[in-house]
């Protein structure tokens, strides 16, 4: 793990997740280089500090982008767009809930990334599914050599990720190479869905991930037969819970394991463990609507696999990082043992050999991610060959 700040988990975390989505070392060093003391500070002034950093980057790529556009160069414009979306993206993410100019943040944030896309002709188009009176944003990248109906891996977030951040990571675009589409989303408690629309986590996925099924079905590049899902972090509750409930899913991955996310939480109590975001306890509950930590932690009572992982009748892999510093490796074994009924179950952990070992190997996504996508392509029939 690339540790910037000694002393500062979530920071180094948030470093290390943009340089996964394509930071550029030099405009990290000069992004970090003045934030080492502000790194020891409380929360609130030191998210705020380095808040005003990353996004000074982010407006002065956004300010040569526009040069590079008065001149015709819209493919140096969008480079430099789709890098200060990440950067704006990062310190979104580290601040509290109700932090002044936060929505407005992300709000730019949105726009930007939408700007870099388009201008750099990426294979990603920004979908929306109805869902409770309002919707679920998705993107979508297609399957490359695929005519007709492709098979597809819907990807969903874990507690404080968006659909952007997964997009960036690569697993969308390493699946479209082996004949995969993607179908990455905004589900209730994250990305838009929690800051645009008001969409709190519940525990049941299912009652989400069945919309977005139906939608699927209607795609006529969809192979309805073929639609699997992969769950990152907290996603790695989410995802079996869904795989389990819904029986259309062909096939399930999680990329981290969450088997009793209720016990994290209690453990997180007590001081053990680290916390992916600043403001934790005010994060989570945020995320899942809860009034106050009683009322959270009663909702946390129903986020566990015991009695559903059973239900799985699917493939389904299970992977983590050897070193995981957030969720203890025993609920990967949990998660892999309740697997009786999975017709091909396999475990991974990811050791220091292939890199990858920490939380949803963060501090270094991409052979875990080709594993990943190599097990979706053969699943689902997609190639792993050029």
């Amino acid at each position: 793990m690339f540790k910037y700040f000694p002393t500062n988990y979530p920071w180094n975390l948030s470093v290390d997740l943009a340089i996964e989505m394509g930071a550029r070392m030099g405009e990290v060093e000069a992004m970090c280089a003045p934030l080492l003391e502000a790194s020891k500070a409380p929360d609130a002034a030191g998210t705020q500090a380095f808040r005003a950093t990353w996004a000074a980057m982010a407006d002065k790529l956004c300010a040569l982008a526009e040069e590079d556009e008065a001149h015709g160069r819209l493919l140096s414009a969008g480079e430099k767009y789709n890098r200060a979306a990440t950067y704006f993206l990062t310190c979104e993410r580290l601040q509290a809930h109700g932090a002044a100019g936060r929505v407005a943040l992300y709000q730019r944030f949105l726009d930007v990334f939408a700007k870099g896309v388009k201008l750099s002709g990426e294979n990603c188009e920004r979908v929306e599914i109805p869902y409770e009176g309002k919707l679920i944003s998705g993107l979508y990248v297609r399957a490359e050599g695929v005519s007709g109906r492709a098979p597809i891996l819907v990807q969903v977030n874990g507690l404080d990720s968006t659909k952007e951040m997964k997009y960036r990571v690569g697993l969308p675009m390493w699946l479209a190479r082996r004949g995969v589409s993607s179908l990455v989303i905004d589900q209730p408690g994250t990305g838009e869905a929690l800051r645009l629309h008001g969409l709190t986590a519940r525990y049941d996925s299912e009652h989400w991930a069945s919309r977005v099924v139906d939608w699927l079905e209607q795609r006529a590049d969809v192979d309805p037969k073929r639609i699997g899902m992969e769950g990152v972090s907290l996603g790695g509750y989410y995802c079996p819970r869904a795989v389990a409930m819904e029986p259309r899913f062909a096939c399930g991955v999680i990329w981290g394991a969450n088997h009793d996310w209720r016990d994290v939480q209690k453990r997180r109590l007590e001081k053990e463990g680290n916390f992916p975001v600043p403001h934790y306890w005010a994060h989570v509950r945020w995320v899942w609507g809860a009034q106050d930590m009683d009322d959270f932690m009663r909702i946390a009572e129903n986020v566990h696999l015991d009695g559903v992982v059973e239900k799985i009748r699917v493939p389904f892999l299970v992977t983590h990082g050897e070193k995981d510093s957030q969720i203890p490796l025993k609920w990967a074994h949990r998660t892999y043992e309740q697997l009786v009924n999975s017709p091909k179950r396999e475990l991974k952990v990811f050791t220091e050999r292939e890199g990858g070992v920490q939380h949803s190997s963060f501090d270094n996504s991409i052979n875990a991610g080709h594993y990943i996508a190599d097990w979706v392509a053969e699943t689902l029939g997609g190639r792993t060959a050029a």
